[in-house]
């Protein structure tokens, strides 16, 4: 099978990546960054840009470079290959060409910083999971293995997750000035299912695809995240004196 990158090479790039995901989530937490872009967007970082067109662009690398790569390398395919391309699009068709588009963010900006620093987080996260089911894969899964079957119920589960919340917080912005606290679903749980279910969707493709580049991003998913959840969940308790007290931010009953 021809491969640019040998499969030892392939393996240290993978944990050199996961070392830069624990050292981003060490560094979030600790220092308590809050990412300035959507609630906590500020023009502190440098040139901003539109906040539509850049959530567009800081996804579009994963979006088009895992496909091309699975499909179009000599590694032998099958139904599953075919599954996690389909799931991978599904995701990244909405939230690179769909989601940004969605939002009622008409004046917003974010750092162009922000989304440079996104466009190589995704871009590397395609790369490296394109690459292997296109290049370096030879372990063709059937539909039949539990594994599998797991792994595509958690995924969906994490995705109507994710996508139900987006809306509940999309619809909380018409005809509004500024946020609101939002309820119902999982918001009675955790300030930021959206986040709980996409950190779902990516466990559940893990556990389909069951090889390094998919480990990998689900902990860079994880990572990314809860700093995330954790900022947005402090935000809300500066912002709303009634924000209930039970919440958590990001896994419920727990975190």
């Amino acid at each position: 099978m021809v491969s640019l990158v040998s499969d030892m090479d392939f393996t240290v790039v993978n944990l050199i990546w996961i070392s830069v995901a624990l050292i981003t989530f060490l560094s979030l937490v600790v220092l308590k960054v809050r990412a300035p872009y959507g609630r906590h967007s500020n023009n502190n970082w440098g040139v901003m840009i539109s906040n539509k067109w850049g959530w567009f662009f800081m996804e579009l690398p994963a979006f088009l470079l895992m496909p091309a790569l699975a499909l179009l390398g000599p590694a032998p395919k099958n139904e599953v290959t075919y599954l996690l391309v389909a799931l991978w699009v599904l995701h990244y068709g909405n939230r690179t060409v769909v989601y940004p588009f969605r939002i009622k963010t008409n004046h917003k900006k974010m750092p162009l910083l922000i989304a440079l620093s996104a466009i190589l987080f995704n871009g590397m996260n395609g790369f490296l999971n394109g690459y292997f089911l296109g290049y370096l894969n030879e372990s063709l899964y059937s539909f039949t293995e539990v594994h599998v079957i797991a792994g595509l119920i958690i995924f969906i589960t994490g995705m109507i997750i994710n996508i139900s919340s987006d809306n509940t917080l999309i619809a909380l912005r018409k005809g509004a000035d500024g946020y609101r606290i939002p309820n119902g679903g999982l918001f009675q749980y955790v300030s930021c299912p959206n986040h709980f279910g996409e950190i779902v969707e990516w466990i559940g493709f893990m556990v389909l695809a069951w090889n390094l580049p998919s480990i990998t991003f689900a902990v860079w998913t994880f990572c990314n995240l809860c700093p995330r959840s954790l900022n947005h969940h402090h935000w809300y308790f500066e912002q709303f004196s009634d924000y209930p007290k039970r919440r958590k931010a990001l896994i419920p009953f727990i975190l």
